[in-house]
């Protein structure tokens, strides 16, 4: 009747750790000194204010990633850009061949002059992009690095 009354206990909840932090300390800042801090660990891109300072302490390397939303912006744009007139090229070629299978000789390669023209242009816009996107990249991506 003893063992039956005695209930049995069952372990629940976190598992304990085998050597946990105890000790603690506090630490006074200035207004300056507390947003240079905030700063420093928004830069860091760490979620815990303890695991940051323990890495600062310890000289455990830091992570610091700037990431600018305009670069991003513009980046996307330039590939969507890249993607377009990749899907231009292709319809390029159906084009010419539909020309070649549709049509006469002469009225094939009148359209084909048409087009001849505008591709030129669109090659004069394409360079005139690459201009843009290297000076972008002299401006403002050569500085992070």
């Amino acid at each position: 009747m003893n063992e039956n009354s005695k209930k049995q206990l069952k372990k629940t909840g976190r598992p304990l750790k085998d050597d946990p932090a105890k000790i603690r300390y506090t630490i006074s800042f200035t207004e300056e000194e507390h947003a240079r801090f905030l700063a420093l660990f928004d830069k860091s891109g760490m979620q815990v204010k303890a695991h940051f300072i323990t890495s600062c302490i310890f000289n455990k390397t830091i992570k610091s990633v700037h990431i600018d939303k305009g670069t991003v912006d513009f980046y996307m744009r330039l590939t969507s850009f890249h993607s377009q007139f990749r899907s231009i090229g292709v319809n390029y070629n159906q084009i010419v061949k539909l020309l070649y299978k549709s049509f006469s000789e002469k009225k094939a390669s009148a359209y084909l002059y048409k087009l001849e023209k505008q591709t030129a242009e669109m090659v004069e816009l394409f360079k005139k992009v690459v201009e843009i996107t290297e000076e972008f990249d002299k401006k403002y991506l050569k500085k992070q690095r």
